[in-house]
């Protein structure tokens, strides 16, 4: 329940601070003295958006801090051990909205963001009030009701969680699908490419080797003319190098027996004409070596004309030209892989299909069994709440009716929260055809059917504290009475905190807070106290009679009170 509360810097509060007790505690005070305004304020306890418009004029930020004492066995207690968030039986929630429009977030000193607090935030408290009247009044909610009654929220969320996979694998294949047209398109030309290069098999290097051979068959004829003059001079002319070396090396080995000083000078001519004879030997064989061959050298011509072409269409080298062969094996091999990676998808789209349909038509038959037990039980409150008589119903819309009809609703049809539409009719008196609340429901019959649900719903779930706000719009009388009867036994199993104009209400109440406006140093603030008996016998008779109290009206307060 909620224990504390604090508010400063927030509309026109300028600070406050709120004990709240167990059982039915009662606000009230005059139009615009700023019961609303603390509601507001903890609704940013739950998670709700902050506006820097809320902050009190001049103030730098505003802050409202909640103290909530919980059963250790709150099904808030495993999210809180998730989150890494110290619990020990009390949740100490700071908020603060600075003009900035930063928030700062803590919960029992560790720092949350906003998302987290919506996480736990609604259930701690549920608020009540002209919100909750627009909520019902639009049936895209009355599912969403539906679902916390029968207990189904966690199988919504499961099956909303296939349906965004389903939509996540559908947009995957599409655009799986979309490149693999764009894929196909290029397939046709890359495999064309990768033949073209292919079929010239071509080899690293073979660029060079090839210019290298042009380079000798273009010049073979002069080549040839040069070698061969050249071994002539050295060895087959009669005047050649060697024959001439020879007759100096005769004349020098008989002048060395002469003086032997000129041995070294013939030792070094007898080795050059070694080296002489070797170089007109390999001049020989290389020249037998020298091709003169014209249909060669065309077709050295067209080789390396051909590996141009491939270099300037993939190059600029053929080792480029290579690699840009592979590319095109990788994309080829890519489509294959594609495809692949489409047949896998769809399997499982198939699969995730039946899943969802099979989900589905079992949420729908376990909302429609529960809307059985809404029906029942929402008639017996409005039946304690002076509405006998009124039927209340939960219409279900045929999803495949403009298809005209069918056992099994397709996937794409089925949104995250199922296929079901619903709507909630009413019929509040006898005789009388159902028609959907938006269209028959009083304020005052509103009020009473959110209090029957509200009853329905605090049943069943871990809410500790309830809060109505304008449970009383529209009623008056013995029906305020009932009301306040049913919100006093609400509170045996729950807080409550009611907003309220009327005796009949504020009467029940275990607690009694009363909201008031002042002018302090020309500024207008909210200030709450909490009223002992004398002062709620004052504030009920104030409701009862308005600004001028009479005796009569404290007496009636007073028996109002007991």
């Amino acid at each position: 329940m909620l224990v504390y509360l604090s508010i400063s810097d927030f509309a026109i509060i300028k600070h406050l601070e709120i004990e709240f007790h167990p059982g039915l505690n009662i606000l009230s005070g005059e139009t615009g003295a700023g019961k609303s305004i603390i509601i507001s304020a903890m609704n940013l306890l739950l998670g709700a958006r902050a506006s820097a418009d809320l902050i009190r004029k001049d103030a730098k930020e505003a802050r409202v801090e909640g103290l909530f004492r919980l059963p250790m066995e709150h099904g808030l207690a495993n999210l809180l051990q998730e989150m890494d968030i110290p619990f020990e039986g009390e949740l100490l929630i700071k908020r603060t909205v600075s003009r900035s429009g930063r928030n700062r977030i803590t919960v029992n000193g560790s720092m949350v963001t906003l998302a987290a607090l919506t996480r736990f935030g609604p259930r701690l408290i549920s608020i009540s009030g002209q919100h909750a009247h627009q909520i019902l009044l639009r049936p895209e909610n009355h599912l969403y009701l539906l679902d916390d009654f029968a207990d189904l929220s966690q199988e919504r969320e499961q099956l909303a969680a296939m349906v965004r996979r389903y939509r996540e694998l559908k947009e995957k294949i599409l655009r799986i699908k979309a490149e693999i047209a764009k894929a196909e398109e290029r397939q046709e030309l890359a495999r064309f490419q990768a033949q073209e290069i292919e079929r010239a098999g071509i080899r690293p290097g073979e660029d060079k080797e090839l210019e290298a051979e042009r380079t000798r068959l273009r010049h073979a004829e002069e080549l040839f003319r040069m070698v061969h003059e050249s071994y002539g001079l050295l060895y087959e002319a009669e005047d050649a190098l060697v024959s001439r070396l020879s007759q100096c090396l005769k004349e020098l080995e008989k002048g060395s027996r002469i003086d032997d000083r000129l041995n070294k000078v013939t030792g070094m001519l007898r080795e050059a004409r070694v080296y002489i004879e070797d170089s007109a030997y390999m001049l020989r064989d290389f020249q037998e070596t020298i091709e003169q061959d014209p249909h060669r050298l065309e077709q050295v011509e067209e080789r390396i004309h051909l590996l141009n072409e491939l270099k300037r269409k993939y190059g600029p080298t053929l080792e480029d030209v290579m690699a840009f062969k592979d590319g095109l094996t990788d994309t080829i091999e890519g489509l294959d892989k594609k495809r692949q990676e489409l047949a896998e998808h769809e399997t499982s789209l198939k699969a995730l299909e039946n899943q969802i349909s099979a989900m589905a038509a079992q949420l729908s038959e376990e909302r429609k069994e529960a809307s059985r037990r809404l029906e029942k039980a929402v008639e017996e409150e409005l039946k304690e709440l002076h509405m006998g008589g009124t039927l209340f119903r939960v219409h279900f819309s045929d999803p495949l009716q403009d298809k005209g009809g069918g056992a099994v609703v397709p996937a794409e049809m089925i949104r995250e929260e199922g296929f079901d539409e619903i709507q909630l009719m009413i019929a509040p008196n006898v005789g009388e055809p159902l028609m959907p609340l938006a269209k028959i429901a009083s304020g005052g019959e509103l009020s009473r059917i959110i209090l029957a649900l509200k009853s329905i719903l605090a049943g069943r779930g871990s809410i500790e504290t309830v809060i109505f706000d304008e449970v009383d719009s529209g009623i008056s009388g013995a029906t305020a009475e009932v009301v306040g009867e049913k919100l006093l036994s609400l509170a045996g199993t729950h807080q409550i905190l009611c907003i309220t104009h009327l005796p009949q209400l504020a009467s029940k109440g275990h607690s009694h807070f009363l909201v008031e406006k002042e002018v302090v140093s020309g500024r207008t603030q909210t200030r709450i106290r909490e009223l002992d008996k004398q002062g709620r016998i004052k504030e009920i008779a104030r409701l009862l009679g308005g600004k001028r109290i009479t005796e009569r009206a404290i007496s009636r307060a007073e028996e109002m009170l007991g």
